[in-house]
């Protein structure tokens, strides 16, 4: 049994309430109190208050059956809009969720420099309008999270970020200062791996989530919450060596797996190898239906590749559930067959292995959720949306 002062047990049912809430999507008082293992009376009063600050809203059960209609309890998605922040090498994505986690407004900005000061201002120009976009709901912008494609620090500061030469860099703080919004920084690759947890596969206990598009980011999952490493770096796998003395990396070293692995290698080796030029993902889609033999052989060795890094990280990390995200994965309809093929060791334990759902919204549909878990100060967060994916 929890013990502890009154306020601590209070948030502690707050919680655990809100957290049922959001789960079941509509709930009646009664059951919450079965799920919740809670009173009557604790559900009453909380539930009072949450209506009060209309962080709840209550509707009249339709039913055709004799006898009182139930009251089924919602959460108000419309009081408040979490902001995220996808920042890559060469756009800035944009998107806007209301607190289920569904988006409301997207946005995608061309980045044309790699200069801090001059994207630090683009941000805010654009985190100060989608605000003022906010004001007419209850809690406004209840919080923006920014996805940063490099190292974050347990304190929320860039260490570096590769494709930018970004070093030490406090954005939160001057994001806050200058657009005075709650402001949280994360590694792309962890809101990626939270995002498959809350949105996807929120029963697992260990998932590890591998974005493999600008570079190679892992996300780890553990028990609910995001594993960070001791400073804060851990998952900068695409930097892991597959090819000694290989091609150099933006990172200082030669070889990384993300130059071999990533869709941005392929694209790029795509133009070197076959002078196939501004190839998109339809292309690739196209040429691989019609059996084109350079774009099959390219496939093939970007399969290799994610093969041989998957191998090592199964050894390190032994997980339930491995996610990758990647879009030229998903246009080759036997990669995870071809891949799994290729981890025959007798000491490679996983539980799945899957190719992402969410695609390339994932980080930010990450973010947004990182941002309502914050502003509702639940410990868990399930929230659903049905993806619709075309090419």
């Amino acid at each position: 049994m929890i013990t502890g002062d009154a306020a601590y047990i209070k948030k502690l049912n707050r919680s655990l309430i809100l957290s049922q809430i959001i789960e079941y999507n509509k709930i009646s008082r009664a059951d919450l109190s079965k799920v919740t293992g809670l009173n009557k009376a604790t559900i009453s009063v909380q539930v009072s208050d949450l209506l009060e600050e209309q962080l709840l809203i209550e509707e009249q059960y339709e039913h055709n059956n004799l006898g009182r209609r139930p009251i089924l309890l919602s959460l108000n998605r419309k009081a408040g809009y979490a902001l995220g922040i996808d920042l890559d090498k060469d756009q800035i994505l944009f998107t806007l969720s209301d607190l289920l986690g569904f988006p409301t407004h997207i946005e995608i900005v061309p980045l044309q420099t790699k200069d801090y000061n001059e994207i630090v201002d683009i941000l805010v120009e654009y985190i100060i309008e989608i605000k003022k976009k906010c004001q007419g709901s209850t809690f406004g912008l209840i919080g923006v999270t920014v996805g940063i494609h490099g190292l974050v620090s347990k304190d929320e500061k860039i260490l570096f970020f590769p494709h930018l030469k970004w070093r030490n860099k406090n954005i939160k703080s001057d994001l806050v200062n200058k657009a005075d919004v709650t402001v949280f920084i994360e590694n792309n690759a962890n809101l990626t791996a939270f995002a498959e947890n809350v949105f996807k596969h929120n029963k697992s206990s260990n998932l590890i989530s591998i974005s493999m598009h600008s570079g190679i980011g892992l996300g780890m999952m553990m028990n609910g919450e995001i594993h960070k490493g001791f400073h804060g770096y851990a998952g900068e796998i695409g930097h892991m060596i597959v090819v000694p003395d290989g091609n150099n990396c933006a990172c200082g070293n030669q070889g990384c797996w993300e130059l071999y692995a990533s869709e941005s290698s392929f694209f790029k080796q795509l133009e070197e190898n076959y002078q196939r030029t501004n190839a998109d993902y339809y292309d690739i889609h196209t040429w691989l239906k019609m059996g084109k033999p350079d774009v099959v052989e390219q496939m093939e060795q970007l399969i290799k590749y994610i093969s041989i890094g998957l191998n090592n990280i199964i050894n390190m990390y032994n997980p339930e559930i491995i996610v990758l995200n990647s879009e030229l994965l998903r246009l080759s309809p036997n990669a995870i067959t071809q891949i799994e093929r290729r981890l025959n060791s007798n000491i490679n334990h996983y539980s799945k292995l899957l190719i992402s759902e969410l695609g390339k919204q994932a980080c930010v549909m990450g973010a947004c959720a990182l941002s309502i878990k914050k502003f509702l100060q639940i410990s868990e967060l399930n929230l659903q949306i049905t993806m619709n994916r075309t090419l």
